[in-house]
């Protein structure tokens, strides 16, 4: 309004409701240089709205620090919004926090040039601005390296409900990653719900027009008073507690996790499980209600395996107290990602969704020993699988009854031993292994061979060593995905 006191009234009458809040706030003003900015010719223009607007409202510059000085007395930041380049020089001197960049200025290059050059954080509204705009801009600060935020604005005064376009944040957010998006806000000073959507599409910075109504002065259609700060704040902290956390999982609360603890099945021993037996679905039922400590259907998975620390009665709950846990999850990640190395280097090219096999002979432990990664294509009356041996990998010796297979390198190196007679092998040699002949292999530098077979039968698989044969549990199944050969595996 032109009047420093009632400037001064407006900070202390804000202060006043947002002490009580836990946000960051600031008082944002706006410099024209009016010397320069109105063309001398029309400055005594009182028909132009903004001309005889800016020219009654004008205040020196010793007033205008007297404002900003009272801001920062009451724990303000300050903004300042500049028109025209000799404002931009005058915020410098006053050494304000933040620059603003009014929708009208968006694109106003000199202006722009200018304000770059201080090193200030900027906020930048977007009102009427186009796409393509938005992006030169976004570019022309990002290559100055400045720090900057995008506000999502609709200019309009005050803006219908139907105008206010809050899903303009979301495409702000994904056009722009990383850059903080934010609401500039010319709604009904009684509209609490717009901020409460704009919280909860991910907006972080917030403006809003501020005034105190008086005897002398009164209040626009899109400014708010002290009484609707205070309800639009409650209504902003109380969308945040709604949104809660961002950036990282929610632990959940306690009744949560009693609650859902409730639901789950227990583990229960469907024979009498003997002590360093494994324990699983085979000797293990599922049902509610579980017990305190009990193991629950929710902690078995293909990567947890359990051995019984102590005898185990038919029908009663599995206890955390009576096993013992191996996590094998990552083990098998560590192993995949071998694999992947291997794969994506010899460029061999898989279809998507193959049954995948990580054969452990003589435990998880050492499979860089002894084991090797099948990848099953396809099991009819002719069969063919894609193995998988890292380098210094070695298969044990064994034999099948029914399966005839032959073997074709397809990269890296590799020794066959046919009934003790080693071949090396390079990529596209094949060998030829009939029924019943024993054979091992190995591999120095790692090694992708075709195994092109008749049909695979489970059982169809004899070892010399009967450490394999009584290793009930020498294979972890998975799923091969072909995307792990275009993005890393987790």
């Amino acid at each position: 309004m032109g009047d420093v006191e009632h400037g001064l009234r407006i900070i202390r009458e804000l202060h006043k409701i947002t002490k009580d809040f836990d946000f960051l706030f600031a008082i944002k003003f706006q410099y024209r240089d009016l010397d320069t900015f109105i063309h001398p010719d029309y400055k005594d223009r009182t028909d132009l709205k903004y001309v005889k607007r800016f020219m009654e409202t004008n205040l020196s510059e010793s007033e205008r620090e007297l404002l900003k000085e009272e801001a920062e007395k009451l724990g303000f930041l300050t903004i300042c919004t500049p028109f025209d380049e000799n404002s931009v020089t005058l915020i410098e001197k006053h050494d304000y926090n933040v620059i603003k960049i009014a929708s009208c200025s968006f694109t106003d290059w000199p202006l722009l040039e200018r304000i770059s050059e201080i090193k200030k954080p900027i906020i930048a509204s977007t009102a009427g601005v186009s796409l393509e705009e938005i992006d030169k801009v976004v570019s022309f600060f990002e290559h100055r390296d400045k720090t900057f935020c995008l506000m999502h604005c609709i200019g309009e005064y005050p803006t219908t409900k139907k105008n206010l376009q809050l899903n303009q944040i979301d495409l702000l957010k994904k056009r722009y990653p990383g850059v903080p998006i934010g609401y500039s806000t010319h709604e009904s000073p009684d509209n609490y719900e717009a901020i409460g959507i704009a919280i909860g599409k991910g907006a972080s910075v917030f403006e809003r027009h501020v005034a105190v109504r008086t005897d002398k002065y009164a209040i626009n259609a899109y400014s708010s008073a002290p009484k609707h700060i205070a309800a639009w704040l409650q209504a902003a902290q109380e969308s945040f507690e709604i949104c809660g956390i961002s950036e990282k999982r929610f632990d959940g609360t306690e009744k949560e996790k009693i609650d859902l603890r409730g639901l789950q099945r227990g583990v229960f021993a469907q024979t009498h499980i003997k002590k360093g037996e494994k324990v699983d679905s085979s000797n293990t039922f599922l049902a509610i209600p579980n017990l305190e400590k009990q193991i629950v259907a929710n902690q078995l998975s293909k990567y947890s395996e359990f051995v019984a620390n102590s005898d185990i009665d038919a029908n009663k709950a599995v206890l955390i107290t009576d096993i013992s846990l191996t996590n094998l999850r990552d083990k098998v990640l560590q192993i995949v990602k071998k694999t992947r190395e291997l794969l994506i280097e010899s460029k061999v090219v898989l279809p998507d969704k193959l049954e995948m096999e990580i054969s452990h002979h003589y435990g998880i432990d050492k499979f860089e020993e002894w084991g090797a990664t099948i990848i099953n294509c396809i099991n009819r009356e002719y069969c063919k699988k894609l193995i998988i041996l890292l380098p210094d990998q070695n298969h044990p010796v064994h034999y099948h009854k029914k399966k005839e297979e032959t073997f074709h390198v397809l990269y890296g190196d590799m020794t066959v031993n046919i009934n003790g007679e080693e071949k090396n092998c390079k990529a596209g040699d094949m060998v030829i292994v009939e029924r019943e002949i024993r054979h091992s292999f190995s591999s120095a530098n790692g090694a992708i061979f075709e195994e092109i077979s008749t049909t695979h039968y489970n059982d169809d698989s004899f070892y010399d060593d009967s450490n394999v044969i009584k290793n009930k549990n020498r294979k972890t199944a998975m799923t091969f995905r072909s995307d792990w050969l275009l993005k890393p595996v987790s």
